[in-house]
């Protein structure tokens, strides 16, 4: 994604693929989508945060900022390797076609995982290959494996809320607990084991065809995750390990309360001390996941809204600098090219639009964004530079037929006036639009390609259920929008 290399993407997130198994995984359908991008001409596939999701199955909120969602491992090639039959896996719950019921799909794979680690544990076959794959990841999967087993000993509770001596990770009930869970936690490291096997073999695929992977880096992790509980001295916590502060963003033209995301914040004087290794292994291991990274809410390197703990509201905040120049220009030192993407949307400073700048990161324009005021807003595409990319709409927006649907006044006469229409003809013109622009990038979530109305939207941020859920069929998509995309990416040279 460079300046000089012009190109284009589509946005779908695994979850939303279609398959039989209740969820998107990394399985057949995703191989036969990557197809279809390479017949479109796209390059990248941009996708959202892989890891295992925990409060509201927000990719956003995950038990690892290193681990990978066992719901997207693929039941039918863990079969075909011979570790599960397929009489295993033929007798299925009646998932709903469109949505992903989370709850229902982990209800009916978890048992079968644990049935593919019984049959693992008696053909060695595989053997080698996981002990290789136990040498290079034990740094963050044997916190992470432990972590998952008391937590579920606990029966699910926040780990704050565990018995004092775990909780404190104290050296005995570490040892305690890692001998009276052991089935549990090997458990943990297979499906790991199972995940990214799966997970490389996929992005093996994606580049033959030549299609990047754009992953996505969440700044904030949750406050119930391995990453806080075994690492509580980079985070500010009080010394009952409970949160002092909370992130979140002040109030703004979108809320008058401001968001109040709840997530610890980070101590960016103890990261500066420890030569800012966990941010390190972070980007380290999340370009190696990924071909191109995107770090969601990078305004938060610069400074951070900081939240007293026990606020209900984001009101009462204040803005906090962080670390994130250092931490960038060491990364710099270690790899040369960052490959990392600036989510640089909402209120953004000239001190972020330097931290941007300054490494050359693109920086994202999002067209629903760019009419509330006039024809100077920075969002329209006459206005973009190159080294962005253009968006019709984000994960975290309407679909572009929902958006056009809702809009009223001023704002609805500035979108039919740029874009002819506000009816379907309308996102047509939008894609193209954003295609025709000189930005670097352009990518649109399927959504909009499918010309979906609002039930297509995967999330609604501020609501807590009813998110995520959002799968598409094959029979959605149709030639026309294949060649709709394919003849837009050749005539605009992506």
């Amino acid at each position: 994604m460079s300046k000089n290399n012009r190109n284009s993407g589509v946005l779908l997130h695994i979850t939303s693929l279609p398959n039989s198994e209740g969820i998107g995984t990394l399985g057949e359908d995703a191989f036969r989508f990557i197809d279809f991008l390479e017949k479109t001409g796209q390059k990248i596939w941009q996708i959202l945060p892989l890891g295992p999701v925990g409060y509201g199955n927000s990719p956003y909120q995950c038990y690892s900022a290193f681990a990978g969602n066992p719901m997207l491992i693929d039941l039918e090639y863990v079969a075909k390797e011979g570790l599960l039959s397929m009489e295993d896996i033929e007798v299925k719950p009646s998932f709903h076609l469109y949505k992903v019921d989370f709850i229902k799909v982990e209800e009916w794979k978890y048992p079968l995982l644990q049935k593919a680690f019984e049959n693992f544990k008696k053909n060695d076959r595989l053997f080698n290959e996981y002990q290789r794959f136990l040498g290079e990841h034990m740094w963050w999967l044997k916190d992470y494996a432990l972590f998952m087993a008391v937590k579920k000993h606990f029966n699910n509770v926040i780990w704050t809320e565990w018995d004092k001596d775990i909780k404190f990770r104290e050296k005995d009930a570490l040892d305690k607990y890692t001998s009276l869970l052991k089935d549990e936690i090997d458990f943990r490291k297979f499906i790991q084991f199972l995940f990214f096997r799966q997970w490389f073999r996929l992005k093996e695929y994606a580049h033959s065809k030549n299609v990047l992977i754009l992953g996505d880096l969440p700044l904030y992790v949750s406050g119930d995750s391995v990453d806080v509980w075994a690492n509580t001295e980079i985070f500010m916590l009080d010394d009952e390990l409970n949160q002092l502060q909370m992130g979140g963003v002040p109030p703004d033209y979108f809320s008058e309360t401001g968001q109040l995301w709840g997530n610890p914040v980070f101590n960016w004087d103890r990261l500066a001390e420890r030569e800012f290794d966990w941010w390190l292994a972070r980007l380290h291991f999340n370009l190696k996941l990924f071909d191109r990274v995107r770090v969601d809410h990078f305004r938060g390197l610069e400074s951070y809204w900081s939240i007293p703990a026990g606020e209900i509201t984001a009101i009462k905040g204040e803005w906090v600098p962080a670390k994130g120049f250092e931490l960038l220009k060491m990364f710099k030192k270690q790899v040369g090219d960052l490959s990392l993407v600036a989510e640089d949307l909402g209120v953004i400073t000239d001190e972020v639009e330097q931290l941007r700048d300054e490494f050359k990161l693109p920086g994202m324009k999002v067209l629903q964004f760019a009419f509330g005021s006039d024809e100077t807003s920075h969002d329209l595409p006459h206005n973009y530079t190159p080294n962005f990319i253009a968006y019709t709409g984000t994960h975290d927006n309407n679909t572009t037929l929902g958006w056009l649907r809702s809009l009223e006044h001023e704002e609805k006469k500035m979108v039919r006036r740029y874009l002819g229409t506000t009816g379907k003809k309308a996102v047509k013109n939008a894609i193209e639009l954003i295609w025709a622009s000189c930005a670097c990038t352009a990518i649109i979530p399927l959504q909009d390609l499918l010309e979906l109305d609002e039930k297509g939207r995967l999330n609604t941020p501020g609501t807590a259920s009813g998110n995520w859920e959002w799968r598409f069929k094959w029979w959605q998509l149709r030639n026309r929008h294949s060649y709709f995309l394919k003849d837009i990416t050749l005539k605009y040279n992506r």
